[in-house]
């Protein structure tokens, strides 16, 4: 569906992607994560034909999508910081995404209408920040996109009217296959809707993994012995990080929970528990491992 080949991107001199690559099957929704300046926004406006990269590939149902207007039609972008014209109030932004967008759906629009509660007869730079975001969404859904893109989607939308969008999107996905690509800072959002994650740091994709595979490959073990810890209990364990907590020590360890346990066992612990960890945590430590500074926050 979405494939980006080898894309780099710099302003300036700096460089800001460096040989991307990645795939976003039809239907799914994928999980864009990275630390503060990795890339991110600048590689969604790359893959929404915003910008054009400087090498490199962008390719949507097998076609370029920079300067296309036959894929753009299809294709809705939520950038972060949203723009909306000064004077407009909903019902003309929507007639102005009506020319824009030939799947437009009336109908739909008007039953968001009432999903959200909002005046459409009222200008949007009167409405408040939560306010003119659940308004991006009621645009970007009535257009019926076959792929929407979401730059840190929820930013000052009430719980509520996340799991009311959440709900939608999800519903959409699994109606009409449309395909979403979310970069978020909250990374238990990302978990609760996304199926594939791929990771960025300092412009280069350092992980990219369907969710459930990841958190099958990283598990968070608390163990504990009687005589001490072995000498040689790690020498055959992919560790991430350890701490010593009193007589127990809690470790992130790569690999399958199976040869894991296995090759622990055999030095007798009196303690031994697979906890589960969250994509929080697995972000972190991925992010430990390639030396982007963290705290501790095993709990």
């Amino acid at each position: 569906m979405i494939n980006i080949n080898n894309v780099s991107k710099d302003f300036e001199r700096s460089v800001v992607l460096k040989d991307v690559s990645l795939h976003v099957n039809q239907g799914s929704i994928y999980g864009l994560l990275g630390s503060n300046g990795a890339g991110k926004t600048t590689l969604l406006k790359i893959a929404t034909g915003i910008l054009q990269q400087d090498h490199g590939e962008v390719v949507v149902n097998e076609q370029v999508i920079f300067e296309n207007p036959h894929i753009k039609n299809n294709v809705v972008f939520i950038p972060d910081v949203l723009y909306f014209f000064s004077q407009y109030t909903v019902i003309q932004m929507a007639k102005f995404y009506e020319d824009i967008y030939s799947n437009w759906n009336a109908e739909r629009f008007a039953k968001l209408q009432q999903l959200f509660g909002l005046d459409v007869n009222k200008k949007i730079q009167r409405f408040s920040k939560g306010m003119q975001r659940q308004v991006a969404f009621w645009l970007a859904l009535s257009a019926m996109p076959d792929v929407l893109v979401l730059d840190e989607p929820f930013d000052g939308l009430d719980a509520v009217i996340r799991q009311k969008i959440k709900n939608l999107i999800i519903q959409d996905v699994a109606d009409r296959e449309m395909t979403v690509i979310i970069s978020s800072h909250n990374l238990r959002e990302v978990e609760d809707i996304c199926d594939h994650i791929g990771i960025l740091h300092q412009g280069s994709l350092i992980l990219e993994k369907d969710l459930d595979d990841l958190k099958s490959d990283i598990h968070k073990v608390q163990i504990a012995f009687k005589d001490g810890l072995p000498t040689e209990l790690f020498n055959h364990l992919d560790v991430l990080h350890k701490d010593q907590r009193g007589s127990v020590l809690l470790c992130i360890i790569r690999g399958k929970d199976q040869d894991i346990a296995k090759h622990i066992s055999q030095y007798k612990p009196v303690v031994y528990d697979l906890l589960p960890l969250t994509l929080e945590e697995i972000f972190i430590y991925e992010m430990g491992g390639v030396g982007y500074a963290i705290e501790n926050v095993l709990v």
